[in-house]
C-alpha cells in the first residue's frame, strides 16, 4: 500500500484545518443556542442495499434535484447550521453528490456523510476529497454477509483499504450490536480492523422501528463494554447515554431535536429525527430561528427511551442550561403548553 494521503503534508494540513473548524464550531455552539449544530439531510431515499433492520430507504425514489438541494442547503446556511451530514438511502447513488458537498462547504458548514461504502473506488474517493468532504461514517454489521445485512467486513475490507490510502477526510467505522445481528463478537473484529487502518472506531446499539430502546442480551452487553473500554476520540467519547440502554434503563436528558439537531427528509420537511417523522413536519424553506428557539425548550415524550446517538451527542452541548418547559408527543397534533418540572435534568 502506498503512503496514506492523510500521512502526507497535505493530508496533515487538511486534518489540522478541519480540527480548528471543529473547535470553533463547539465554541460557537456553547456561546449561542439559537442555531442548529447538526442537520442530517437526505438527497435520495433510494439505496442499493436492503438491510433487514433498516426503515430509511426504498427502491423507487428518484434523487432530489440539484437545484432543490441547493435551496435547502442555502437555507441551512441562513440558519447558521454548523454541521451538515448527508444520509439516505445511499448518498453515493446521487449523481451530483459532489456538487451538494461543495454547496454545504460554501455555507461554512462542516460536511459529513453516512454511506454503506459499496460504491467507493479510488477515483470516487478522490472526488470526495476535491469536493471538500470532512467526515465519512460507514457502519459494518458483521464479518460475513447474511440475510440481515450485506454490510460485512468481508465485502468492504478492500474498500476500507482504499479509504486508508486515498481519503483526506476523517473516517469512522461504526460496528453494531442488537437488532438481529447474529454474532455480537463480530463488532470486536471490525473495531480492531478499523484501528489497524488508522480510522476511528465506534459501536452503536440498533434501535427498534421508532428509535426506541431494546435492551442488550448478556453477550451483546459484554461486547459493547469491551468496545467502549478503549481510548475514545472525537464524538465517540460522548456515549454515556448508551450505558442506560445496555441495562434497559431510561435516560433523563434534554433532547434538542428540532433545534440543535434537524432531520430533513427527501421531501424537504423538518423532522425531529429519522424515526419520528411527521413532527414538526415544516418545510425547511419555512423553518425559522423562532422554530429553533421553540423546539429548544420543547421536551419530547420519546426522549427517555431514545437510542438515536447523533441526537444524544449534539444535545450534550446544552445539557447544562435551559430547562425545557414545553412538552410534545411526536405524532401529536398540537404542542401541550405546560410547565414540566424536572424533565430533562442532566444527570
Amino acid at each position: 500500500m502506498a503512503i496514506p494521503r492523510r500521512s502526507t503534508f497535505k493530508g496533515r494540513w487538511v486534518a489540522a484545518k478541519r480540527k480548528l473548524r471543529e473547535y470553533w464550531m463547539v465554541v460557537w455552539a456553547l456561546a449561542h443556542k439559537s442555531h442548529p449544530v447538526l442537520v442530517q439531510i437526505i438527497p435520495t431515499r433510494f439505496c442499493n442495499l436492503s438491510c433487514a433492520y433498516c426503515n430509511e430507504y426504498d427502491k423507487v425514489s428518484k434523487p432530489v434535484p440539484l437545484e432543490e438541494m441547493y435551496r435547502r442547503i442555502d437555507h441551512l446556511g441562513r440558519l447558521g447550521t454548523a454541521m451538515i451530514g448527508i444520509s439516505g438511502g445511499e448518498p453515493l447513488t446521487h449523481p451530483q453528490l459532489d456538487d451538494i458537498i461543495r454547496r454545504m462547504r460554501k455555507t461554512g458548514a462542516i460536511a459529513g456523510m453516512i454511506t454503506n461504502g459499496f460504491l467507493l473506488s479510488p477515483e470516487r474517493i478522490q472526488r470526495l476529497n476535491e469536493a471538500g468532504l470532512d467526515h465519512m461514517q460507514i457502519s459494518i454489521d458483521n464479518l460475513d454477509p447474511d440475510d440481515v445485512s450485506l454490510k460485512s467486513l468481508k465485502t468492504l475490507d478492500k474498500r476500507l483499504e482504499m479509504l486508508a490510502e486515498y481519503a483526506e477526510f476523517h473516517v469512522n467505522i461504526n460496528s453494531v450490536v442488537g437488532g438481529g445481528i447474529r454474532n455480537p463478537n463480530d463488532a470486536l473484529v471490525i473495531g480492531k480492523r478499523a484501528l489497524e487502518l488508522g480510522f476511528e472506531s465506534t459501536i452503536g446499539i440498533i434501535h427498534d422501528g421508532d428509535g426506541q430502546l431494546k435492551p442488550l442480551a448478556e453477550e451483546e452487553a459484554r461486547v459493547y463494554h469491551a468496545m467502549t473500554d478503549r481510548k475514545k476520540t472525537n464524538y465517540a467519547q460522548f456515549d454515556k447515554f448508551q450505558e442506560a440502554i445496555v441495562q434497559g434503563r431510561a435516560n433523563n436528558w434534554r433532547c434538542r431535536a428540532g433545534s440543535r439537531y434537524l432531520y430533513i427528509c427527501e421531501d424537504g420537511l423538518v423532522h425531529y429525527c429519522s424515526q419520528q417523522r411527521g413532527y414538526p413536519g415544516v418545510p425547511i424553506a419555512e423553518y425559522s430561528h423562532e422554530d429553533v428557539k421553540r423546539e429548544f425548550l420543547t421536551a419530547k415524550s420519546c426522549a427517555p427511551h431514545c437510542t438515536i446517538g447523533c441526537v444524544h451527542r449534539i444535545s450534550y452541548i446544552d445539557h447544562w442550561r435551559a430547562p425545557q418547559t414545553r412538552m410534545v408527543a411526536p405524532g401529536g397534533q398540537e404542542l401541550v403548553k405546560i410547565e414540566v418540572q424536572g424533565v430533562g435534568n442532566s444527570r
